[in-house]
């Protein structure tokens, strides 16, 4: 059997690429190459430049791929801001996409999907740490874009037995130990690439938004999670439906906290830089604090992070940018 992995060339769909590859398992990769990098796919998977939504391309994949028996789909677009000044092309590209994409592995009878979604499904959390039962009421079209996605898989699944995990998780930060693949966003909107990239003097200084929340100092506090143990979830909740399970929803996270003041401290640490950082008024729509439970993952798919310490988690990451200054385009 082998894995279609749609969005493969991104942040996380390329570590996970790069970890079935490791695994030894059979690996095609489709990718429109709007936001990711050719370079980032691992060289032993089999890649097709092109649109998820476009059912013929679709088929013609599958076709030349009869041995593919389960999909991971990373393919979405996943900017809060533009999602605000933009919804359609989320509606279009990620909940319409995945409706075109349902329709073709019906018609071809592959019936397993691995969701990448996302925490933002749940909008501003009444309890912490959010639990999968929690209620979901997303506060901006990117969260609407994938819980209608998540909804859409249900009733599939209804109707036509199609099984799925839906993922869901905050922020991803590192990279690959040995610094080969890595986070490279034009333009970058995540704190610590951003703090990263102050440190490399890219940036003249960090800029925290807010320090008056009702957190321990102040600042918004998020949990991370390394997109290599993102992608050992994704593996595992193949496995899972493969074994005949039903279809699911899980949370993953360190659950563990950690403030905007705690990343710049730990980064400064890693680093040995300055990482001049100055404060400035709150950003709508920012929640104090916002931890996933990923309990449920660690007992019935058996997830087990490797990377539970921020200091180890920046240090990979430090690792990727220190050596790829202009990201992907070092290796053009």
């Amino acid at each position: 059997m082998s894995y279609l992995v749609l969005g493969g060339a991104g942040y996380i769909g390329s570590h996970t690429v790069d970890r079935l590859i490791q695994k030894g398992e059979d690996v095609v990769v489709v990718d429109s190459l709007v936001t990711g990098h050719r370079a980032a796919v691992n060289s032993q998977a089999k890649f097709y430049q092109g649109d998820l939504s476009d059912q013929d391309f679709m088929r013609k994949v599958f076709a030349e791929n009869p041995e593919i028996k389960a999909v991971i789909h990373f393919a979405a677009f996943s900017l809060v801001a533009e999602s605000m000044k933009d919804p359609l092309k989320y509606f279009d590209n990620n909940t319409a996409g995945m409706v075109k994409l349902l329709e073709v592995m019906h018609e071809v009878g592959v019936n397993k999907i691995v969701f990448s979604s996302t925490a933002a499904t749940y909008g501003i959390p009444e309890t912490m740490p959010i639990k999968e039962t929690d209620p979901q009421k997303p506060i901006n079209p990117y969260g609407e874009s994938k819980l209608m996605m998540e909804k859409i898989m249900r009733w599939s699944d209804e109707a036509y037995g199609i099984k799925f995990v839906a993922l869901r998780y905050f922020n991803v930060a590192g990279a690959k130990d040995d610094g080969s693949i890595g986070e490279d966003h034009h333009p970058e909107s995540h704190l610590l690439p951003i703090v990263l990239q102050v440190a490399m003097g890219k940036r003249d200084k960090l800029m925290i938004f807010g320090d008056d929340y009702n957190t321990p100092d102040g600042t918004n506090v998020r949990d991370y999670v390394h997109p290599t143990d993102l992608a050992d979830a994704h593996i595992l909740a193949v496995k899972y439906l493969l074994e005949g399970n039903d279809s699911d929803a899980f949370n993953l996270g360190s659950s563990t906290g950690f403030s905007n003041l705690e990343i710049l401290q730990a980064a400064r640490k890693v680093t040995g830089k300055e990482i001049p950082a100055e404060k400035a008024p709150r950003r709508g729509g920012d929640p104090d604090t916002l931890i996933a439970a990923s309990d449920k993952a660690r007992s019935v798919l058996g997830w087990k992070p490797q990377y539970d310490d921020i200091e180890k988690i920046i240090a990979t990451a430090w690792k990727w940018h220190s050596t790829h200054p202009l990201g992907y385009d070092d290796r053009k």
